[in-house]
């Protein structure tokens, strides 16, 4: 492993999107991965990915600096991935989970680290049906990257609410907006970070979780944030698949605004320790239960808040860092999200209505649109 995390100068962005593959007609998830990784060209093989399953693919951008150049980068992919894919019959599903499809149907995805997860969790793994997006953000140090897990906690349960798109699983109305986080904290090793000192303690972790044989690699640390030292950057995963590109973008923009501001503030010497770990908890209860219409507790005030009142005032405070980091119309775009609801609030609106989960799947897919054309504020 790293033991040492690779420094990068600037706020630069990574991002990883997990979308299930469904048959346009049936509209149920298919076990097609091979579809694309059978074509996909040389230069994008370490981009696009197989997944746990077979039934979903990943696509992952380079090294942006912009938000801007993530949008150009994921864009290029998505077209040829969705072109390819409708040859045979395919599209892609941007939802935390599916509607309806089941688990049982789901085929594992061939690969010594995939057999290892199943033959370690179990049934617990055999459910990992799930999509999630993750956005790495550049950090110049290990001990930043540890304080930066720490007082990102505060945020975590804001960026599951703008995102939560996934409240049904196998035919069922789960009752929650994001059920994909409560079956990915099932895992012994996800969930919100464990509080760490520095950078040292988190090695002397991983180290010991591996000399016992609890894990392969620090891959098999799966925090809703974590560091990545061989990228040089914290990982936040918290979030569920969003529902289109412009949800995407948003929250790209925001975690980056996020991070650019504590790093400043870490730099300051700044004391930040105000988020107490079971109160994290409780917020990201009340995100995966009620979405944006949840009710936080204020860590300044210690009492209860609107969510929307919670996301603006986030808003209020990555506006500074958006205007010097060039995202100031991307982060505009997380105001829709809080004014109309996220993914979640679409499905649960379109299954209370009709009852029926292929009507919530073809919701999702035209909300979804083409993820590729160029994005526009109105």
């Amino acid at each position: 492993m790293h033991r040492k995390l690779t420094p990068s100068a600037e706020h630069t962005i990574g991002v990883e999107i997990e979308l299930g593959m469904i048959s346009r007609s049936t509209l149920e998830l298919s076990n097609s991965i091979n579809v694309i990784l059978d074509n996909c060209p040389e230069e994008w093989k370490d981009a696009i990915k197989p997944e746990f399953m077979q039934s979903y693919c990943e696509f992952n951008t380079g090294v942006c600096r912009t938000v801007e150049e993530v949008r150009v980068d994921l864009s290029e992919k998505l077209q040829w991935g969705y072109e390819t894919a409708a040859e045979h019959d395919l599209t892609f599903l941007w939802s935390g989970t599916h509607p309806s499809s089941q688990w049982r149907d789901q085929a594992l995805s061939p690969g010594e680290r995939y057999d290892w997860l199943m033959e370690t969790m179990q049934y617990v793994a055999r459910r990992l049906v799930v999509f999630g997006l993750h956005v790495h953000i550049g950090v110049d140090g290990g001990d930043k990257a540890i304080q930066m897990c720490d007082r990102l906690l505060r945020h975590l349960p804001t960026l599951m609410a703008l995102s939560s798109n996934s409240p049904h699983w196998c035919g069922e109305n789960s009752g929650l907006h994001s059920y994909r986080s409560k079956l990915m904290e099932s895992l012994p090793t996800a969930g919100m970070p464990e509080t760490l000192r520095n950078w040292s303690e988190y090695i002397w972790l991983i180290e010991h979780l591996i000399s016992t044989g609890f894990i392969h690699t620090a891959q098999e640390i799966w925090w809703d944030v974590r560091p990545c030292p061989h990228f040089g950057t914290v990982e936040i995963r918290v979030m569920d698949t969003p529902l289109s590109m412009k949800h995407l973008l948003g929250l790209v923009s925001m975690v980056q605004c996020i991070v650019a501001g504590i790093s400043e503030d870490i730099d300051r010497g700044a004391y930040l320790y105000d988020s107490h770990p079971m109160i994290a908890r409780q917020n990201k209860w009340q995100a995966v239960r009620y979405g944006m219409n949840a009710n936080f507790v204020d860590f300044d005030t210690m009492l209860a808040v609107p969510a929307r009142q919670v996301a603006r005032r986030l808003i209020d405070r990555c506006s500074p860092y958006a205007e010097r980091l060039g995202c100031e119309k991307e982060l505009g775009y997380v105001e829709d999200v809080i004014e109309h609801g996220s993914g979640a609030t679409l499905q649960r609106a379109v299954y209370e209505k009709t009852g029926d989960f292929r009507d919530v799947t073809q919701s999702v897919v035209d909300a979804t649109g083409q993820p590729w054309d160029p994005i526009t504020s109105d």
